[in-house]
């Protein structure tokens, strides 16, 4: 029981590295760099979305993401995860979800019925990453 215990608690370590091992200041002006695509260049969408900014994704992280969200000035505001809710009905957990930046002030989690790129039913959980973040997106 002890090892089963110690092998757990070591996987978890090695998995909470590695999905924390990312150059956060490569991610902190837009853009970001490869893998990132810019969301508006690859669907219908603006370039910039009032309350959630310009958004950068991995199309390999799709839907969920993480989803950079970066103000006017090109500053990393945000992160932001699109998980469908018929997906977590059924039960998909999305574990291990990359982060722009491990500083994060408050949290917004909402209802979207859908648009290009996420179209079903989902929750955005937006995680803003200083004080000023969600009102500079906002603009």
């Amino acid at each position: 029981m002890k090892t089963a215990f110690s092998i757990a608690a070591t996987a978890l370590v090695i998995s909470a590295g590695s999905a924390m091992a990312h150059d956060e200041e490569a991610l902190r002006m837009a853009p970001p760099g490869e893998p990132y695509v810019k969301v508006s260049d690859a669907l219908p969408l603006p370039e910039y979305i009032p309350g959630l900014g310009t958004l950068f994704v991995n199309p390999e992280k799709l839907p969920a993401g993480p989803f950079l969200a970066y103000d006017h000035d090109g500053k990393l505001s945000a992160t932001v995860y699109m998980t469908p809710l018929e997906e977590l009905q059924n039960g998909t957990a999305y574990d291990g979800l990359g982060i722009g930046n491990h500083t994060v002030s408050n949290v917004d989690i909402y209802y979207n019925a859908g648009h290009p790129g996420v179209d079903k039913p989902h929750a955005h959980v937006v995680l803003f990453h200083d004080d000023d973040a969600k009102s500079r997106l906002a603009e």
